[in-house]
């Protein structure tokens, strides 16, 4: 089975990052996670991760880095994570509902999904 291609904003300002909490009836109902969805038919994941940001937070963010991707295998499905590092074009927007920032330190209090453990442990070491 093939691994679906996710694209992951990590979108970063002043040291805090945009989370969200996945919706009741959704797969990983609960947990929180960072914008992001599937890769579509004719884009790139930049492209994706950018879209996905917008369509979610209602946030313009640019991607401009990476940090090293991931697969994993979940009940529902293997998944291809790819995580790039995004920073906002407008930092005075206000994201939308459930999204929230959360300080760097605190990301260790929310439930993520287990394919993103390693991303957490990246950006939870000091800066």
């Amino acid at each position: 089975m093939n691994a679906t291609l996710i694209a992951i904003a990590v979108v970063e300002h002043e040291g805090r990052f945009l989370i969200g909490q996945r919706p009741a009836g959704a797969a990983l109902a609960g947990l929180w996670e960072f914008p992001g969805g599937k890769v579509e038919a004719g884009e790139t994941a930049i492209e994706a991760a950018v879209r996905e940001c917008r369509e979610e937070t209602g946030l313009e963010a640019e991607v401009i880095g990476e940090y090293p991707p991931h697969v994993h295998r979940y009940e529902h499905g293997a998944v291809n994570l790819r995580f790039f590092v995004c920073r906002l074009r407008d930092p005075h927007q206000t994201p939308r509902e459930p999204f929230r920032w959360v300080k760097r330190e605190s990301l260790s209090d929310y439930a993520f999904p287990d394919g993103n453990r390693e991303l957490l442990k990246l950006l939870t070491r000091s800066p």
